[in-house]
């Protein structure tokens, strides 16, 4: 089985051990025909030069593209086999493609005269060092200087419509809600967006509302964008966004233009500055964008980072809302900096700019003014790649909202963030944010100071809708904190954190912490020691909240369960102390639609209360739900998050699980001979996906030319072939295509091809729906074969020659191999083409 996969590398070093006499006495082979560099060959190896299978190094215009196996053919042919190694490449994947289908049909030597596609100019192969040189029209290009992805030729089609569902609420605490649906569609070389929602706000005033609040075309175009039509015209298009005072711009008929940076993709990576909640109970966290619920969070008691990963890209602030026992506890606002790189220096203007009439359509919002006229610009400034300076101005409602800020980066380890804001008759505001790593852990101070009143003012959702704010306020508020990590060892680490707050809570806060990494029972196990001193809220009846914690959080095997328990104390409601005990457990399962569950049970001064979580996928789906039940009013709670993406593209159509935040993508039908098979699908930008026998969607990146390649998922591969490899796209946003994939259980077949007169035939190519190979000097050949449909096509110079139809039961089978023996193959006329060329041998019994 092993002979013809090592026969070419032990051709190509013998060729290389003959190759040094044959270089001292012949000129320089470039430009030199293959046959007049043959000619120095001893004529014992021309059988294993031509019509054989090679290994060669590939080059591109200078540049590597990889080893490859290749068959020379004495009329001046190279037909490439496949790529065998590119990892010293740095050609795209894309491209690399592209010239492996075309020379794959086989491309004569020299010149290129006629079909010469990819740009061909000149294809030259060197027997001196075994390479294959690569001219394309493209030698001149400068890869480094390209900064511009190519838009799609012809553009692109497809629809994606994004399905978000947000719910929180419970017995005592007030019903909050949301229905959101983004839809991105691809026409040619334009982008359409529509956004609308459906709101539910709780407590006394709680009403529903409906608005749409984008309706617009957008193109784009290296560094710039353009959009037209009915909008909510907040800034877009920087790599620094500035924070403003008051309302947002409400929706506006009109255009924009600016930075087309502002279209990046988000990614899930955490802000660079925590964000922390102190919760003295069991709680929950939500987390509003512009009065708009975006994310909901379990927390347990004491101090806690939030996972911001699943927020959006930019720097914004955020309302968070701590709810201990169905109730409000606290309520901060935090600022989110997730910005994305710039250091051009020859590019250091980002910029964006509106103009409207403000309109409203389809929407129940009184408050939503209509007629007037409203404009703004932004504009970000690269002093120094890493110093970014920004300013904005804009008119809302005849009142002008003023901001800057100062992005630096401090040496290496050193950033800083800063931001100065004022809005006419609304307030003056300013926030300070700096982190520095010094190798064993990292120091973060975070300050925010402002003078506002905003009793009789209303906060805008990002789409243009209207909620009044949680908690109006009158006077000066601030939050400054300074946090210190710091690691002693690879088991061992310290924290410690100190807050001071005005305003509505008011005082200085301590938390001092311990972890240890280590093993308890054999299992990875987690310690936490905590001791804190905080402003007293509500949930401590208005005392300060001293204490103490110790928790555990214990792995057991690697089936994904986890075991955690705490015991300590804190203050009560009634400001006495608080003894109080947990127990948690959590398991990875794979039950239906369930992916994650867990259940909390909790002891307390007051009984017991207890908690549970899930989350969930399916192929349409997916979120994650969790109910808790207060130990101090038996008080039901929860909360839902539910996402949901319909995809719609090459006439073919999918519900997906995908989180919405997907801007391009693929449909893949996936049929397998295998069943309960999965496929890992890699988009080599970043993004990918499991795939299993149905149908499947695969997110991609707009814009890029770029390759999604498949492989089974898993380090132990199944006796199988995955035909198509890999799928080419290039779409712009919102553009989806159809693809189908299929996996066929192979074995490996084992044979030597012959003629009528028993002569090996060698440098034919074999081909099933599997794979395909070329047979060696002496007729030998070694291929992957479809057991669904064991057939073999032979083919000569683009004619085929002969096809056989195996018998599998009668023939012998050592293992995964199948012994085919001699095949003889039993020519026509020897002119006849595809369409014609129909001989079929059947095989019954194999040959020695």
């Amino acid at each position: 089985m092993f002979r013809s996969v090592l026969r070419p590398a032990v051709i190509a070093w013998t060729l290389v051990g003959v190759l040094p006499s044959y270089a001292a006495s012949s000129p320089s082979s470039t430009n030199v025909s293959l046959l007049t560099q043959a000619q120095g060959l001893p004529k014992d190896f021309h059988e294993h030069f031509f019509d054989v299978p090679l290994v060669v190094r590939m080059t591109l215009d200078g540049e590597a593209l990889g080893e490859a196996i290749v068959v020379l053919s004495r009329d001046e042919r190279i037909e490439l086999i496949e790529f065998t190694d590119i990892r010293d490449s740095l050609i795209d994947a894309s491209e690399r493609d592209a010239w492996h289908a075309l020379l794959q049909k086989g491309v004569p030597l020299g010149a290129c005269n006629t079909a010469c596609d990819n740009g061909l100019v000149a294809v030259h192969y060197s027997l001196a060092n075994s390479e294959v040189a690569i001219l394309s029209s493209n030698a001149e290009r400068d890869l480094a200087a390209k900064q511009h992805f190519d838009l799609p030729v012809g553009g692109s089609t497809g629809i994606i419509v994004a399905n978000n569902l947000n719910i929180s609420g419970g017995q005592e605490q007030d019903f909050n809600g949301r229905y959101a649906l983004q839809a991105m569609s691809s026409l040619g070389d334009w982008t359409q967006t529509v956004n609308g929602q459906l709101t539910k706000t709780g407590g006394p005033d709680g009403r529903t509302l409906h608005s749409i609040n984008e309706l617009h075309t957008q193109t784009e175009w290296h560094d710039h964008f353009f959009r037209l039509g009915y909008y909510a015209p907040s800034s877009q298009g920087l790599t620094r966004q500035l924070r403003n005072f008051g309302a947002s711009p409400d929706t506006a008929l009109g255009m924009m233009f600016g930075s087309s940076d502002s279209l990046a993709m988000d990614v899930a990576r955490p802000s660079v500055y925590p964000i922390y909640v102190t919760a003295n109970r069991e709680a929950v966290v939500e987390v509003y964008r512009n009065g708009s619920l975006i994310n909901t969070q379990q927390v347990q008691a004491g101090l806690h980072a939030l996972d911001t990963r699943p927020l959006p890209g930019g720097i914004y602030e955020i309302e968070v809302r701590l709810l201990e026992d169905g109730q409000v506890t606290s309520t901060t606002e935090e600022l989110v900096y997730k910005p994305i790189n710039w250091s051009d220096t020859s590019k250091r203007w980002r910029y964006n700019t509106f103009i409207g009439r403000e309109s409203k359509l389809l929407s129940n919002w009184e408050e939503q003014s209509e007629g007037g006229m409203t404009a703004g610009a932004a504009v970000n400034y690269l002093l120094h790649p890493r110093a970014v300076v920004g300013l904005s101005a804009r008119q809302v409602k005849g009142k002008n909202q003023l901001g800057s800020s100062l992005d630096l980066g401090l040496g290496a380890s050193t950033t800083a963030y800063a931001n100065v804001y004022q809005t006419k008759d609304h307030g003056t505001g300013m926030d300070l944010h700096a982190m520095h790593n010094y190798g064993q852990g990292n120091v973060i101070f975070s300050h925010n100071r402002s003078w506002l009143d905003n009793r009789d003012t209303w906060e805008t959702l990002d789409d243009g809708t209207r909620v009044r704010q949680r908690s109006p306020y009158a006077g000066q508020v601030s939050n400054s904190s300074l946090g210190i990590n710091h690691r002693l060892d690879p088991q061992n680490s310290l924290s410690a954190r100190v807050s001071h707050s005005d305003g509505q809570v008011e005082g200085v806060g301590l938390d001092l912490g311990w972890m240890r990494n280590g093993k308890l029972f054999g299992s990875d196990a987690n310690w936490r020691l905590s001791v804190f001193d905080r402003p007293g809220t509500s949930s401590s009846g208005n005392q300060r909240n001293r204490g103490v914690d110790l928790s555990l959080s214990m792995a057991l095997g690697r089936e994904g369960k986890r075991v955690s328990a705490s015991l300590g104390t804190r203050t009560s409601r009634d400001g006495s102390a608080d003894r109080n005990a947990s127990v948690g457990y959590q398991q990875d399962v794979d039950v239906g639609p369930l992916t994650s569950v867990s259940a909390t049970a909790m002891a307390d001064t007051y009984g017991v209360g207890v908690s549970g979580s899930a989350q969930f996928a399916t192929a349409a789906a997916g979120g994650d739900v969790f109910m808790q039940q207060s130990s101090y009013n038996k008080a039901l709670s929860g909360g839902l998050n539910l996402n949901s993406t319909l995809v719609v593209g090459g006439s073919k159509a999918m519900l997906s699980s995908a989180h919405g935040n997907e801007q391009a993508g693929m449909i893949v039908d996936v049929i397998s001979d295998i069943d309960a098979i999965e496929l890992r699908a890699d988009d080599l930008s970043g993004a990918g996906a499991v795939l299993k026998p149905g149908r499947n969607f695969v997110p991609v990146t707009a814009y890029r030319n770029g390759t999604v390649r498949f492989d089974f998922e898993g380090v132990h591969a199944p006796a199988a072939t995955i035909q198509p490899s890999s799928a080419r796209y290039h779409l712009n946003k919102g553009g989806v295509e159809y693809r189908q994939v299929h996996i066929m259980k192979t074995v490996t077949v084992l044979g030597r091809l012959l003629d009528g007169n028993d002569e090996p035939l060698r440098g034919h190519h074999v081909i099933n729906h599997a794979s395909r190979g070329v047979t060696e000097a002496d007729g030998f050949f070694s291929m992957e074969l479809s057991e669904g449909t064991p057939t073999l096509e032979v083919r000569r110079n683009d004619q085929v020659k002969c096809r056989f139809a195996l018998d599998s039961s009668m023939l012998r089978r050592e293992g995964d191999v199948l012994m085919a023996g001699d095949l003889r193959c039993v020519e026509g006329t020897g002119k006849d083409r595809l369409a014609s060329a129909d001989n079929l041998v059947d095989v019954k019994t194999a040959r020695n």
